[in-house]
């Protein structure tokens, strides 16, 4: 499980990239490099990192589920994702 605080720190990240994103386009369409540095650093969609969304995992994170690897594992074994199974050939 990742700290509450790491977990708490991407929200508050992606709310700010939320918050800015008219702003940055504007100015990116003007050209005005000095009033985009000028902006806070979180408000930058490239410092997002994608975590699980039930153990907060940084690494392993699967796009298709929004979970980690070793969650997507667990719940697939026990059913709880429909349409996935274990292969078998």
């Amino acid at each position: 499980m990742a700290k509450e605080s790491m977990k708490a720190r991407e929200v508050k990240r992606q709310k700010m990239v939320a918050k800015y994103a008219a702003k940055r386009k504007a100015l990116k369409e003007a050209g005005d490099w000095e009033g985009l540095q000028k902006l806070p650093k979180n408000a930058s969609p490239v410092r997002l990192h994608n975590r699980c969304k039930l153990t907060g995992r940084p690494r392993g994170y699967m796009r298709t589920f929004g979970i980690s690897r070793v969650m997507f594992r667990e719940m697939a074994n026990s059913g709880l994702i429909p349409g996935v199974r274990k292969a078998s050939w």
